[in-house]
Formats: structure tokens, C-alpha cells, sequence
């Protein structure tokens, strides 16, 4: 992959949490081109040393690191082994992330015959399960708060670091189908808003990136068929695109290197930048 252009990152330690994805490996391996050392975390440690390889193989330094986010202990050994090998943390990528069944209905919309009684392979706003939100909620908020309380300790208390999140355009406008996931990135939205002041005396600058529509493992099924062409709801998001295509990883690559580069972005903080097409701009009319 070829970045868009180079900042000089020489030195610079980035962790990549949730590292294994799509689109967090290619963040992982534009910081790598640029020269920093890149440690790729991922809850699976065959995807973490896969993206880590994608690294080294365009020449720069990586280790992957079998993490989960949501256990601090785990998150500890990661850091020890990060600062063993590479030095303390001075850019994170908080990339993990995700949705669960639990957390969805099946409908856009409720209708009074969906209350007559349970209706099999139908699940709405009422038979939505707390567990499944409260999974989406840790995934996506604790899995961005307490790694961040991890790893953001030494930046601190070198007076400087820079922290990407990853939102969600849903953050800016709700998604039909999925309650649980479009509130969690509105929580990491207005996290990275709170962040970005609190740490400001320490010269520590927090921003968000909120990709739109990316195809992903995630979300492939959901919206293409197995012959590629697009569901209906693919379709709907593709006619309320004003790009009319879905994102490309590469597509992040720019604003990512912009927003952790001190010279390009030195007085950029609390900021959520939609990476999306147009979409949240897009009222439908």
C-alpha cells in the first residue's frame, strides 16, 4: 500500500488496538511506512502477527500482541511487553470494536401487530436482550476507555502523545436496527470530546475518526449477497451516499497520518472526523 504522503513518525511508538481487522491493519501498516514502530493488538494473537507481518513486509518494524481490551491485567502485560521491546506508547489507535445480535431487531420500524405475541426469527425494541447491550457497550466504550487509561499513563507524563478513536458516522446520526451500537459510538464520540480537554494540560491531543460504510467481515453478509451484488439495506446505503460507493481502507489512511502528525495537527484536539462519502451530510431529500 502506498500512503498518500509521508509524515516522519522515526521513533514514535503506536499501538493498534483491535489491529487484526481490515481496516485497522491498513492504519497499522501506513504507521509503519511512516516509521513508527508498531505494536498490533488483537484479541486473537494469529491476526495480530498477521497484520504485523503486513508491516514488515513493506519494511517497517512490528510485534503482535495477543490483548483483550476489556481486562485491564491483559492490557498491563501488553504494555510491559510493548515498553520491553519498543519503548513506551506515544501514538494509540483505538481501532476494536464491534456489534452483536443481541443489541439488534430485526425491523426498522415496530408495528402494533409486532406486540400481538413472539413472533420466531422477529426481535423488537422489547425483546432486545440486556446482555447483548451491555456487550456492545464494553466492546465499544470500555474498549476504547480502558486501554486508553493504559497506555495514555506514560504520554502524560512525557508531556505528549497523540490518541486516535474510532467512532462511527451512526455516532453523528443513529442507524435503524442497531440501538446498542450507534449509542456506543456516540459514547466514544463524546468520550473523545471529554478526553481531548482533560488531557490537554499534559500535551496529550485526542481525536476521532467515524467511518462510514466499509465493507468489512463484519458487515459483508449484511449488505452484499454471496453473488456481490446488495441487499436492500445495502442498496439504501448506497443511494444515501452521496459518493455512491462504499469506503476503501486505504480511504482512512490520509486523515489518520494527518491527525497523529504533530506538525499537520499540533492544534487539533476533541475532534471527530467523518470519513464516510457524505453520508451523515445527506438528509435523503
Amino acid at each position: 500500500m502506498a500512503v498518500p504522503f509521508k509524515i516522519d513518525l522515526t521513533g514514535k511508538v503506536a499501538v493498534v488496538t483491535g489491529g487484526g481487522g481490515i481496516l485497522c491493519s491498513v492504519m497499522a501498516q501506513a504507521l509503519g511506512e511512516c516509521g513508527a514502530k508498531v505494536a498490533v493488538l488483537d484479541l486473537r494473537a494469529d491476526a495480530a502477527e498477521k497484520a504485523a507481518d503486513t508491516v514488515r513486509a513493506v519494511g517497517g518494524t512490528a510485534m503482535g500482541v495477543a490483548c483483550n481490551v476489556l481486562e485491564r491485567p491483559s492490557l498491563e502485560g501488553a504494555l510491559a511487553t510493548i515498553k520491553a521491546k519498543f519503548g513506551p506508547c506515544d501514538i494509540l489507535i483505538n481501532g476494536a470494536g464491534g456489534n452483536h445480535p443481541k443489541g439488534t431487531t430485526s425491523k426498522e420500524y415496530l408495528f402494533k401487530e409486532d406486540l400481538k405475541g413472539p413472533v420466531e426469527g422477529v426481535t423488537t425494541f422489547f425483546d432486545l436482550d440486556p446482555k447483548g447491550i451491555e456487550f456492545v457497550f464494553g466492546l465499544n466504550f470500555l474498549g476504547t476507555l480502558v486501554p486508553t487509561q493504559v497506555f495514555t499513563r506514560d504520554m502524560a507524563v512525557n508531556g505528549k502523545g497523540v490518541v486516535i478513536n474510532i467512532s462511527s458516522m451512526n455516532a453523528f446520526t443513529p442507524l435503524t436496527k442497531i440501538p446498542a451500537y450507534s449509542a456506543a459510538k456516540a459514547a466514544v464520540s463524546n468520550f473523545t470530546q471529554w478526553l481531548a480537554v482533560h488531557l490537554s494540560k499534559v500535551g496529550v491531543r485526542v481525536n476521532a475518526i467515524a467511518p462510514g460504510f466499509f465493507l468489512t467481515d463484519q458487515n459483508r453478509s449484511l449488505l452484499t449477497k454471496p453473488d456481490g451484488s446488495m441487499t436492500p439495506r445495502g442498496k439504501t446505503i448506497i443511494d444515501h451516499t452521496p459518493m455512491t460507493r462504499y469506503g476503501q481502507p486505504a480511504d482512512l489512511v490520509g486523515p489518520l497520518l494527518w491527525l497523529v502528525s504533530d506538525s499537520g495537527a499540533g492544534f487539533v484536539t476533541g475532534t471527530v472526523i467523518p470519513v464516510d462519502g457524505g453520508f451523515s451530510a445527506f438528509s435523503g431529500v
